[in-house]
């Protein structure tokens, strides 16, 4: 006779602690006692508080069990806060952070063990979660939703190692500092859905890799880059950004729901098989209102026809939902191939490696690629582009650089552009924003990202940089349109964060105080750690607002981050980049009115 297993509902929570191999090589016996502190101090009450039982634990990580959802979630934001304050007196690369993923369903019960889809789906959640962040399943949130006072980011469907089907993640939006910073809400509901233009809108998704090679991931995104950049040129459409449509990556999606989040009335799917020298590409257009078939093909070629191949793909689509389009705007927007397949290839390599998240090595390993690329095609634009971005976000970031040697690339970036006549609005935009924001050259920047936009009236990172220099010349409601128009061009953005805090400082700059403030509550709460020049937007706009004490909070958080960052070095900063010498002058004193300590 089969011997009964024992199966009951729980919420399980799987934690991790990030980087712990690097931990113990540095310091091996430090960091165990420091991990046996911060649980007898903050995680094994919390969780006995909140009703969990621990399961078991291994050098690193932990598996807890919970009769509620609630129970569950609510525990698991106050070891993250809890964590967040004990952890806050070490540097930032020695602090103890924990992954932590949650789940809710059927587990096996094996004496004090538990096994089951219930642990698998909870562990593997715990590993796509951020440092310091909490990710639970969709079936966890519809459990806490209206009950736990958190925001959620919808992640949408996420391919989980060993799991079959894709599965919808949620990302809590814990205040980490919740000593630090104010309370806000999220921007925009999960559910809400957008408007549509007044003109045909359509959304790209990530074409599967049908190559089954993994390797050639960076293939069919960039594949698919371009297509979005190709559509994008035509002024009579209104396409979403990249950066959103890329976050249904990895799984099924449910096409009217895309439809209602983007605002989009029509969706492109497709799929990439790239084998040997040869490529097949096939696509299909879908009427998101009554989810019919406007459009569907398949094409093949070698891989030197990739352009021409991906111009028919545009072509097609455009005919099908913009069939008064005139031949002219077709062929003003056609491109031209670069002609060198390693060049692109090095392209696509970098691409990823510049979207969120993004870090320190992901950067340095982007630019090489981009560097590859120019170097194998010194016309290929694209790359240029690439390349500034690279060192843009090194600068915003104040990762380890050479200011020197990266202003003299992004002049020699600046002069290529000029002297190839190219009209690639990426490159145009990206070492436009560049040139001002790392030397201070606003009219060669402001011409650039100008040329961008008419070049591409789609393209959202465009009007995003242009809103950064008409605020950092000290304008509002221009610089606040430009912002408003990035945000509807990419509603799902990853980098939402850097567009809000310059709607913060629109707002600020046209005397709109308290709406400043407000932004500056939606954005900093979706800030990288280390995103000091977004931080200190938000102290210009609380001081400005009046809530000086919020301000005061964020600069001693900015001084523990950048123990450099006092009166007498504020000119090595960002801020003498300020265009107007009059918002310069009052973003210092509400600096120095905050507590910027000598």
């Amino acid at each position: 006779m089969t011997e009964r297993v024992e199966r009951r509902l729980a919420a399980v929570l799987a934690a991790d602690v990030a980087g712990y191999s690097r931990l113990m090589g540095a310091d091996e016996e430090g960091t165990l006692a420091r991990l046996k502190a911060v649980r007898k101090a903050v995680v094994d009450p919390t969780i006995a508080a909140h009703r969990g039982r621990i399961v078991k634990t291994t050098g690193d990580g932990m598996l807890v069990e919970f009769a509620s959802a609630v129970d569950a979630v609510r525990g698991a934001i106050e070891v993250q806060r809890s964590m967040a304050a004990h952890s806050a007196p070490f540097p930032q690369g020695q602090r103890i952070e924990v992954r932590i993923g949650i789940h809710v369903g059927d587990i096996i019960i094996d004496e004090n063990d538990i096994f089951g889809d219930g642990v698998n789906i909870a562990a593997r959640l715990e590993s796509i979660a951020e440092p310091g962040g909490v990710c639970i399943s969709d079936d966890a949130y519809r459990q806490v939703r209206g009950k736990v006072e958190v925001s959620c980011d919808d992640l949408g469907p996420q391919t989980l190692k060993n799991i079959a089907e894709p599965m919808r993640a949620w990302r809590l939006r814990i205040d980490k500092k919740a000593d630090v910073l104010p309370s806000t809400k999220p921007l925009v509901e999960a559910d809400q859905a957008l408007s549509l233009p007044d003109k045909p809108s359509i959304a790209v998704l990530p074409f599967q890799n049908m190559s089954g090679d993994a390797e050639q991931e960076y293939f069919a995104d960039g594949l698919v880059e371009d297509i979005i950049t190709a559509l994008s040129r035509f002024g009579s459409l209104f396409v979403i950004a990249r950066n959103s449509s890329f976050t249904y990556k990895g799984g099924a999606v449910d096409i009217k729901q895309v439809g209602r989040e983007l605002g989009a009335r029509y969706v492109l799917e497709g799929s990439v098989r790239k084998a040997g020298a040869r490529l097949r590409i096939t696509g299909q257009l879908i009427d998101v209102a009554n989810g019919a078939h406007v459009w569907a093909d398949r094409f093949d070629g070698a891989l030197d026809d990739i352009f021409d191949l991906q111009d028919k793909i545009t072509l097609q689509v455009v005919g099908a939902i913009a069939p008064e389009l005139d031949r002219s705007e077709m062929e003003r927007a056609s491109r031209k191939s670069t002609g060198n397949l390693d060049a692109i290839t090095e392209y696509y390599r970098g691409l990823p490696r510049v979207h969120f998240p993004i870090s320190h090595e992901k950067n340095d390993a982007a630019i090489g690629h981009f560097n590859n690329s120019m170097t194998l095609d010194p016309t290929f634009a694209p790359a240029f582009g690439g390349a500034a971005a690279c060192i843009a976000w090194r600068r915003a970031f104040k990762w380890p650089r050479d200011d020197a040697q990266d202003n003299a690339q992004l002049l020699q970036l600046a002069q290529r552009v000029k002297e190839l006549g190219t009209d690639d609005a990426f490159a145009l935009y990206v070492i436009g924003f560049a040139l001002f924001f790392c030397c201070a050259d606003y009219d060669a920047g402001i011409e650039m990202v100008d040329r961008a936009i008419q070049s591409n009236p789609n393209l959202a990172g465009a009007y995003s940089s242009r809103g950064f220099l008409r605020v950092w010349d000290g304008q509002g409601d221009a610089a606040i349109a430009d912002f408003e128009q990035a945000m509807r061009l990419s509603p799902r953005d990853p980098f939402t964060f850097n567009t809000m805090i310059g709607l913060a400082f629109g707002y600020c700059n046209a005397g709109r105080y308290e709406k400043a403030a407000a932004w500056a509550d939606k954005s900093i709460r979706a800030f990288p750690p280390d995103y000091l020049s977004g931080w200190l937007v938000a102290v210009f706009c609380y001081v400005s607002a009046g809530r000086v004490e919020d301000a005061r909070k964020l600069v001693a958080e900015c001084v523990r981050l950048s123990s450099q960052w006092r009166r007498s070095t504020i000119n090595e900063w960002e801020w003498n980049g300020v265009r107007q010498a009059e918002l310069r002058k009052k973003m210092v004193e509400a600096f120095i009115e905050a507590g910027l300590p000598e």
